[in-house]
Order: C-alpha cells, then sequence, then structure tokens
C-alpha cells in the first residue's frame, strides 16, 4: 500500500492534532526541567486518544508517561531532561502524515516514536521516511512489508513471520484435535490490521491442511453483523477465525451468541476483546474463544513488570481509563524503554546510530528479556499467544479481569498454562 503526503491530508493532519491536556501539564511542570543541563531531548509521536482504538491508546500514552516521570526523575537522557510531545490521531490514518510533518517541521523534535496500529503505523512510515528518522511502532502488524524502511523497528511480538503468527497458534491447536477439524471461515474487517492478519490465516490453513469454505471481509462501519454471521453458519464450518478490530469484534462476538453460532473453535484475530471495558460488556459471551494475546499476568510474566503495573494501576483511576492496563501499557513503557537503550549505547541522538545499535543487538524491556529485531524489523522470535476464555460469570468484575482464572494460556509451549475446552460448545454452556 502506498501512501502520499497531499496538501489537503497534511492540512487536515495538522488542524486535527489537539495537544493533550496532558502534555500542557507536563510542559509546566518544573521537574521535567530541573535535571541535567541544555535543551530538553524532544520526543515527538501521534497516540489515539479518541477513536475506536482510544481504548487501548490511552493505556499506551499514560506507560509513555510513566516512562517519562522515571527518566527525568533519573537524571534524564544523555544528561538531558525528556519532553514528550504528542498529538490524538483520532484512530483515523489521514490525520497522521501531517501530524508527523508538524512533529518535525514545527515542533523540531529530536526524534520520533510510532503510533498505535497497523493501520496508523503504515501512513507514518512515508511521512518520516525522507526525514531519515528511526520508528518503533507500536503494534503494528507487517507495517514494513511494502516499504523495506531499514530505520522501522516494531514493537509486536509477531516475529518473522508477522501476518501469520496471529493465527498460527489457533491452527496449531486445531490441528492436534481428534479427529483433526476440516473446515475453515474466515471474516476480517476490511483494514490494513485485519486483512494482514488474514492473509497470515489463509497462510496457516495451507500449512496445516485446512479447507476454506467462507472468505470474504467486511466494511469497518458495519453495525449489524448477523448477515455474516448466517453466511457463516450456512457454510458449517469447523472452524472460524475473525479478524477484527475493537467495535467490530464486539459485534462480531455478541451477533455469534445470540445466533447461536457454535463451530468446534472461534477466535484468532479479534482486537478489543483483550480490554478490560470490553471483557466487562461482553463477559460470558466471551467464554469458549481462543485469541491472540501478547502479555497476561501470569506470575513469570508479571514478576518483571510488577512495579509498573503498580505505578499505572494507581493513576489510572482518576483518568478514566482502562484501570488495569494490561494490553498495551506496559508495552507503552516499553517501546519507549527500546529507544532509550539504544540512544544511552551510543550516547547519541543521532537515527543512523540509533538504527544500527537496534539491528545488531538485542534489548531488554519489562515486557520481554531479549528482543532481537532481524528483516523489516520484525522480531527475530515470535511471542505470539492463544488464550482461551472459560467459566466467565455476568457477575464477573475487575478483580476477575485482574488475573487469569477466566483465561487459559494454550500456546506457545512454555507459557502453556493448561489445555483447550474442546469443542467451542463446551465452553460455553
Amino acid at each position: 500500500m502506498t501512501y502520499r503526503i497531499t496538501r489537503r491530508r497534511l492540512n487536515a493532519g495538522i488542524s486535527a492534532a489537539v495537544i493533550s491536556p496532558a502534555f500542557s501539564h507536563a510542559l509546566g511542570s518544573p521537574a521535567a526541567f530541573a535535571q541535567g543541563g541544555g535543551e530538553p531531548i524532544k520526543i515527538g509521536f501521534s497516540m489515539a486518544q479518541t477513536g475506536s482504538l482510544a481504548g487501548a491508546g490511552q493505556q499506551a500514552l499514560l506507560g509513555n508517561q510513566i516512562w517519562e516521570q522515571e527518566i527525568n526523575a533519573k537524571g534524564g537522557l544523555l544528561g538531558r531532561p525528556v519532553k514528550l510531545i504528542y498529538y490524538d490521531d483520532q484512530t483515523n490514518p489521514s490525520n497522521v502524515p501531517g501530524i508527523y510533518t508538524k512533529l518535525l517541521d514545527v515542533d523540531k523534535v529530536d526524534l520520533v516514536i510510532g503510533p498505535y496500529g497497523t493501520n496508523l503505523v503504515a501512513p507514518t512510515l512515508p511521512a518520516i521516511m525522507p526525514k531519515g528518522k528511526v520508528l518503533i511502532g507500536l503494534f503494528a502488524l507487517d507495517a514494513n512489508h511494502d516499504f523495506h524502511y531499514p530505520k522501522y523497528f516494531s514493537m509486536l511480538p509477531s516475529g518473522p513471520t508477522p501476518k501469520a503468527s496471529f493465527t498460527e497458534g489457533f491452527f496449531e491447536i486445531a490441528a492436534a484435535q481428534n479427529p483433526k477439524p476440516q473446515n475453515v471461515a474466515i471474516t476480517s474487517e476490511d483494514a490494513e490490521f485485519s486483512r494482514n492478519a488474514a492473509d497470515g490465516a489463509r497462510e496457516n490453513v495451507h500449512k496445516y491442511g485446512f479447507k476454506i469454505v467462507y472468505d470474504r471481509n467486511y466494511p469497518p462501519n458495519t453495525t449489524d453483523f448477523s448477515p455474516i454471521i448466517r453466511a457463516i453458519q450456512a457454510t458449517n464450518p469447523d472452524l472460524v477465525v475473525i479478524c477484527s478490530y475493537p467495535n467490530t469484534s464486539v459485534g462480531m462476538v455478541q451477533s455469534a451468541s445470540e445466533l447461536g453460532l457454535k463451530p468446534k473453535m472461534m477466535g484468532g484475530g479479534m482486537v478489543g476483546i483483550q480490554y478490560t471495558a470490553i471483557k466487562s460488556k461482553l463477559k460470558s459471551k466471551l467464554n469458549g474463544i481462543v485469541n491472540y494475546e501478547f502479555w497476561v499476568p501470569t506470575p513469570n510474566l508479571m514478576a518483571p513488570a510488577a512495579d509498573f503495573f503498580k505505578k499505572y494501576q494507581a493513576q489510572a483511576p482518576s483518568r478514566g481509563i482502562d484501570p488495569l492496563g494490561y494490553y498495551l501499557g506496559g508495552w507503552g513503557y516499553a517501546y519507549f524503554q527500546v529507544l532509550q537503550q539504544a540512544v544511552e549505547a551510543t550516547k547519541s541522538l543521532d537515527d543512523n546510530k540509533i538504527a544500527d545499535y537496534l539491528r545488531t543487538h538485542a534489548v531488554s524491556t519489562i515486557m520481554n528479556p531479549e528482543i532481537k529485531f532481524g528483516k523489516d524489523g520484525e522480531w527475530t522470535k515470535s511471542g505470539v499467544m492463544q488464550v482461551q476464555y472459560h467459566d466467565i460469570t455476568d457477575s464477573a468484575n475487575l478483580d476477575t479481569w485482574r488475573g487469569m482464572s477466566y483465561q487459559t494460556v494454550l500456546t506457545p509451549t512454555d507459557e502453556k498454562t493448561g489445555d483447550i475446552i474442546y469443542p467451542y460448545e463446551k465452553a460455553t454452556g
């Protein structure tokens, strides 16, 4: 996919860029300027605070700000204070090129870092590539596959085969059942992320020897999902793979429940059902679904991240955002850790030196102890999980979502906490 920064798109992006009140407050905070000498290091980015991805973007922004608070409390970066300059992209891809152009040409930021989501990161790349800037994209699925930009790095544990990784565990589990299921229905939102995830699902269908009996996408503004669910039911698939963004994930789960769709497995690539607010809305309708995850609060994974989540969960209630921050809060902190390590190691803000370092060295974060970047800036090893929801009642509350009682990690093997409830219907009763 090719993106052009037109005058109209640039103006739209700039006019839509609204400085967050939290940023305005940070600018006036003496603590932000008290550390070290020299001018602050300015890091610019956009982050969804409104629109369909706001539920996760708000988590990420608090993670970003906790990193900023901590780095400045320790004396800053390279002995200089850090200032985050950010704008709300409103989950609108057409706003992003203008925002990043403004950050570079008007705000004169020293470094940029990516927005959240495939649909937003993909149009960022053409805006920053002519400037030669490093870009670390947050949860962007194979966003660099058309550009092959050597200074792009992905903060998404999708590994060297990013499209397929989202659903590979789903198909691996299905293929291990006896008797092995045969038929697959794939439905996907017509947007960058979900198209990529659906492409990966088709690769896995071929790899694991299944047959596709339904394969269609639907517009992002779809509100009535019953025709889609009925069309899927008519093909009687054993497996249903759904690749979707938050609003349509909710619609698909609700409609599947209402119409009694009961394949042997369902899920795979739904964004949004990891959000606390959406879990609280869907509750028992989630039972049986097998879906991707990148981090869950097992004792093993929580150990290096506990201090961060304590800080996050202390600040989140006053902001009215996701109270746990498990889906994107920690990752919003972690991708700034990646940038920090490269800057500190090279003792430089030079994008070429930073990119060279990230291409040749492993980095460590609270969310993953060792990250190595390979082709197109993707991770050399996948960390995608498949998690199954179960035993959720309509009295589920925040304490439920805080732990692991309602979810089982099925893959990968080194993080597995239990076995699948199969077929799907056994978990929904």
